[in-house]
């Protein structure tokens, strides 16, 4: 027979205060602390007399959870899980458990979970991954999202986004335009003149502004990119491989672009796959890139050119800026925060043998 522990009105009689003291000494308080030598005497008696806090208990007397939710579009892109990683780590480092959903890319999903973590009280949530610019999904409101997180940012929650900023939530924005202009002037800069773009899904934020990005860079160079050489595409490793075909089909008697932009890795690792199934050589008949430098390129042959961006310290920065803690992350160049409750990360442009010089 399993013999019950002390109570908090047991551990409050031994530390010789009242059990509203000792609840909020162990528990913690929305409203109300207590000093640091009293807390430190209720702990110590806890201890050694053997109290378990009821979590239950600890979440109504703060407020809210220990809980950090943290969504993203899709948990089998390595940009997902190391996002991932990146949260979990900083969540850990402040004693909270992150609980991961994937919204398989419907805004919906999203919404409903944001919902969901409002109603048990999570103490933080952060939102991998680009905004859609419509609901695209049958009917949720592009707004939804924006006040739904307000609601439960105003009930004492704690929200970062990650990709774009959304209404004035802090957000982790990461500088894709840019990113994707330094890859086309490094490409140009190899020799080559001729490109195609797998765009990405029509309205996904990240994906338009790679896209354009890039576009507009080409474009300064004297070498735009032809209408019919932009391939509008799913956001991932199959979208790429049908883009890549599509692109293809579109080729005139001179061949594909040289070199083709995938806004995303995993597009761009599903392009390559196109490429030798139509019997093309990467990169002797076609070029590619991608952007992001997920961690499975390293056993991607031959290997590819891309922009990287620090997918696991963006997620520590995000927890940590959703927290209302400082950014804490030194990287010169890279992380830069631009105003309150908004921090910048620039990528850097890798290039490997995918787009070896002309």
């Amino acid at each position: 027979m399993r013999v019950a522990g002390p109570t908090l009105s047991e551990v409050a009689r031994a530390a010789g205060v009242s059990l509203a003291t000792a609840s909020r000494a162990i528990n913690g308080s929305a409203n109300r602390t207590v000093g640091a030598d009293l807390r430190e005497r209720v702990l110590a008696t806890a201890a050694r007399m053997g109290y378990t806090p009821d979590p239950s208990a600890q979440a109504m007397a703060r407020g809210r959870t220990t809980t950090v939710g943290l969504v993203v579009h899709d948990i089998a892109d390595p940009y997902f899980s190391s996002l991932a990683a990146g949260v979990s780590d900083a969540a850990d480092r402040e004693g909270l458990l992150v609980t991961l959903t994937s919204t398989q890319h419907s805004p919906a999903r999203e919404l409903a979970f944001v919902e969901l973590m409002d109603r048990q009280r999570a103490r933080a949530l952060v939102l991998g991954g680009g905004r859609l610019s419509t609901s695209g999904d049958g009917g949720t409101p592009p707004d939804a999202l924006r006040d739904a997180l307000v609601r439960y940012r105003d009930g004492g929650g704690r929200v970062a986004l990650v990709g774009q900023a959304l209404g004035d939530l802090p957000a982790v924005e990461i500088a894709n335009r840019q990113g994707a202009a330094d890859l086309a002037t490094a490409l140009h800069g190899l020799g080559y003149r001729s490109f195609g773009v797998l765009a990405g899904p029509t309205g996904h934020r990240t994906a338009v502004d790679r896209a354009a990005g890039f576009a507009e860079a080409l474009a300064a160079l004297g070498s735009p990119v032809d209408d019919t050489a932009v391939v509008p595409c799913e956001f991932t490793r199959d979208g790429g491989f049908a883009g890549m075909q599509e692109l293809l089909a579109r080729t005139g008697p001179g061949g594909p672009p040289r070199a083709v932009l995938a806004v995303n890795d995993v597009m761009a690792v599903g392009a390559m796959a196109a490429a030798r199934d139509a019997g093309l050589a990467v990169p002797r008949d076609v070029a590619v890139a991608g952007f992001d430098d997920i961690v499975t390129l390293r056993d991607v042959v031959p290997g590819l050119t891309t922009v990287r961006i620090p997918l696991v310290e963006v997620g520590q920065v995000a927890l940590r800026l959703a927290l209302g803690l400082p950014v804490g992350l030194d990287l010169p160049g890279v992380v830069h925060e631009v105003s309150p409750g908004r921090v910048e990360v620039r990528g850097t442009v890798v290039l490997r043998e995918s787009t070896p010089s002309l």
